[in-house]
């Protein structure tokens, strides 16, 4: 029997997706090295795989949710034998763009397509199919993709060739990472005049200075004590340690974002990595004291 569509990487990003599939009534074959993550998915009514390589050999469409660029790079070293001519893969892991650009260039190869296709909005979203991706890579691979793409999120982008999507999706989440101690530091001012947290976000997300951070983070999961995003400070460190990377490889100076990454660094002595990515917050907080 020979699938369509195939994941490996079935965590809470991508057995999100998968779901999503699944409820609009799209079948996928999918490999996770995790028992447990498998044992879910059968549950649920997912076709498993023995292997990533089963799956790579089976479908046509071939999604990746995985941990670091590390790790998507040895993965796909490994199945690259063993992926369909014409495939596209689907990277909708936070990666590096070279990482992309060496892949996509071992893909042309071999005869196939290779796509990165990070992905915003967390397990939530992803479960929501309200997420929204960034895409590098061919035109016409990503044109013939689409229709699969809409399924499981909300927003696609198309940001450029290949390694744009990835570093699109490092530029936002430097953002993220910036936005989540300013706007906390701002409510700390506010709150020392005598304004409410509540009101001084009522108050931004009128103005200019509203982002997604204080119009859905803070009263989502900060202001109400809930910390539940499933998004991690170990996640959220490892991207701001990407732009770094980023910045570094082209000679870009970010004396703002540098400041920033410190206190991210700084904080792992107060907030773990296994930490709701939203307690910077508190760090923010502290560093005002």
């Amino acid at each position: 029997m020979t699938l369509k569509i195939g994941f490996i990487g079935c965590g809470n990003m991508g057995g999100g997706m998968v779901r999503r599939l699944l409820s609009d009534g799209t079948s996928a074959l999918c490999f996770d090295p995790s028992d447990a993550i498998m044992q879910a998915l059968k549950e649920h009514g997912c076709l498993v795989a023995a292997s990533a390589n089963e799956v790579a050999s089976k479908v046509n469409i071939l999604f990746l949710s995985l941990p670091s660029a590390e790790i998507v790079e040895r993965v796909m070293t490994t199945i690259n034998g063993a992926i369909k001519s014409g495939c596209i893969v689907v990277d909708t892991s936070t990666s590096k763009p070279e990482t992309s650009q060496k892949l996509s260039a071992l893909a042309t190869d071999n005869g196939y397509y290779f796509l990165d296709a990070p992905v915003s909005g967390g397990p939530i979203a992803a479960n929501a199919g309200t997420m929204t991706m960034l895409i590098g890579g061919d035109p016409t691979a990503f044109k013939t993709v689409k229709p699969v793409l809409e399924q499981i999120t909300s927003r696609i982008v198309q940001v450029g060739g290949s390694g744009a999507g990835h570093a699109a999706k490092i530029a936002n989440n430097m953002l993220c990472a910036t936005n989540l101690i300013l706007v906390g530091e701002a409510l700390k001012l506010a709150e020392a005049a005598g304004v409410s947290a509540t009101d001084l976000l009522e108050g931004i997300n009128a103005s200019s200075g509203r982002s997604a951070v204080s119009e859905v983070n803070y009263p989502k999961w900060i202001l109400n004590d809930a910390f539940d995003s499933g998004f991690t400070m170990g996640l959220m460190r490892k991207d701001v340690r990407l732009a770094q990377e980023l910045a570094k490889q082209n000679g870009i100076k970010l004396p703002g974002f540098s400041a920033i990454a410190d206190m991210w660094g700084d904080s792992v002595n107060t907030l773990p990595d296994s930490a709701d990515f939203n307690r910077i917050y508190e760090f923010a907080g502290q560093s005002n004291e």
